[in-house]
């Protein structure tokens, strides 16, 4: 595997983001519209195998196959979008502007949800035999599958709605946490120059997310329309206002916060390095050289150069 050093990754990806901010509103669409086809599918085929199964953890380790076939294909995600637009704005990429910044996140925001809505009705179709059943009918093959789609819409709105707002703030930091591991695996697909290794490191985080049962706000995208779809006992303001809305926001915070900043300010925005040890300079005697001398800062650390000490 191929493996590209921090630094190089951080300009890498603020490349990325000037590169999404600049893209015309119909590559974006476009792109974003694919992007959330082919999660929410793949997250439709996690959730029947979980079914099939009775173990979520089959689930879990499938899921990320749409992950990775979509930013493969340089697709896109919100999530996604949330960390590297960004970081193009934070760089002061010339012609990068706030309002560049949300216009992304708006355009890739609308084709996610288009492409999710597809595969919700998608799935709806073959579920129901084109609506001609439904899926409490026992003669339904799909009928226990199309339970658990339901009952997820259920449980990840009215179940948080009876926690009042202790429930939205759940909802926030789920989707915080689930931003958190899905920007990284955003990050994973610049870590590596070759496919394998892409694959590797894009899997795991999302395997992470998809396993502890984190709001990712595309996947619910898919979730709540097809709930609604199939029968399922909520409303879609209760979807909007207990779910979407604190997912996003969430969403937003972790990919933010826990990536995009942290990468910007540790690797691209590096701060000098200090002489660990030393309240100052260091002199040749304190290096353990002679004056006029070359003596190594850290023997230990194979990066650090020798430099001439001056005294």
């Amino acid at each position: 595997m191929t493996y590209v050093k921090p630094p190089e990754l951080a300009v890498a990806l603020i490349d990325a983001g000037e590169s999404k901010i600049f893209m015309s509103a119909r590559d974006t669409l476009v792109r974003a519209f694919l992007g959330g086809a082919m999660l929410t599918l793949a997250a439709a085929f996690a959730i029947k195998m979980t079914v099939d199964t009775g173990q979520a953890i089959v689930g879990a380790v499938l899921f990320p196959i749409g992950f990775v076939l979509l930013y493969l294909l340089g697709y896109d995600l919100l999530t996604g979008v949330f960390v590297l637009a960004p970081l193009a704005w934070f760089a002061r990429r010339p012609g990068v502007t706030l309002r560049g910044v949300l216009r992304n996140w708006g355009l890739v925001f609308v084709g996610n949800f288009a492409g999710a809505l597809l595969v919700a009705l998608l799935v709806s179709v073959f579920v129901t035999y084109g609506f001609s059943t439904s899926i409490h009918d026992a003669a339904n093959q799909f009928a226990t599958y199309g339970q658990k789609l339901a009952a997820i819409g259920h449980d990840r709105t009215l179940g948080y709605e009876a926690h009042g707002a202790g429930g939205w703030l759940a909802v926030f930091t789920r989707g915080m946490l689930c931003n958190w591991m899905v920007s990284t695996g955003v990050v994973g697909a610049f870590l590596a120059r070759d496919v394998i290794g892409k694959v590797v490191v894009m899997w795991l985080p999302v395997l992470l997310f998809f396993a502890m049962g984190f709001e990712h706000s595309v996947v619910n995208m898919f979730l709540f329309p097809v709930g609604l779809m199939l029968g399922a006992d909520f409303t879609f303001a209760d979807y909007i206002v207990w779910n979407e809305i604190p997912t996003v926001l969430g969403n937003l915070v972790g990919g933010l916060f826990f990536t995009a900043l942290a990468i910007y300010l540790t690797h691209y925005k590096t701060l000098p390095k200090r002489n660990a040890g030393f309240g100052g300079d260091l002199s040749a005697k304190e290096l353990g050289g002679a004056p006029g001398t070359t003596a190594p800062v850290r023997a230990a650390d194979p990066e650090v150069e020798e430099v001439p000490v001056a005294v």
